[in-house]
């Protein structure tokens, strides 16, 4: 009798413990995709040549609730409209932007950048100085001539709370699957 109790508290044991590391890996699984697994469709080509049309990438949610975003990151928003976009941040919280020869300045200082070689054909609101609020962001799209981005008034400087996350990997099409920088 004293055996079968033994067996029967051991048995209970291990279906405890199976339980228990089933709930901790369903866990880790949902706080994995919560924090580096949202999934994004890119619409129109603003972000090319780094990221085209019909591109799915994965999003960061984690890296801005434990730190800030940083110039050239590239983050998806939400739009006052309610629509996501995909756009490079130039302009940081505090800095003034203005777009003047075809080149983005901040603070007066020319930015270099050598994801973005060419010539900007429109400043837009850009064209006078931009003073950035202390939660405010300047971004714009890698193809610029062909980007709705801070530089129009129906975008504009986006709000610190706008920014979902940062792209940093892209899953679809699978020619192109990697890291995004």
């Amino acid at each position: 009798m004293e055996d079968f109790k033994n067996e029967e508290e051991s048995l209970l044991r291990r279906a405890v413990n199976w339980v228990t590391d089933i709930i901790v890996v369903i866990a880790l699984g949902c706080f994995t995709v919560y924090a580096f697994g949202g999934q994004v469709t890119v619409s129109g080509n603003s972000m090319s040549p780094l990221l085209n049309a019909e591109d799915v990438v994965l999003v960061n949610r984690l890296s801005y609730d434990l730190g800030k975003p940083d110039r050239f990151d590239v983050v998806v928003f939400r739009r006052e409209d309610g629509k996501a976009n995909i756009k490079r941040i130039v302009g940081l919280p505090g800095e003034t932007v203005q777009i003047q020869g075809g080149q983005v300045h901040i603070d007066g200082e020319e930015l270099s950048d050598e994801r973005q070689p060419g010539s900007i054909a429109l400043a837009g609101l850009a064209e006078n100085p931009i003073v950035l609020g202390e939660d405010e962001y300047f971004l714009l799209g890698d193809n610029q001539n062909s980007s709705e981005d801070s530089r129009f008034s129906n975008v504009g400087n986006v709000k610190e709370d706008q920014i979902l996350g940062k792209i940093w990997f892209r899953i679809f099409p699978a020619i192109n699957m990697g890291r995004v920088r």
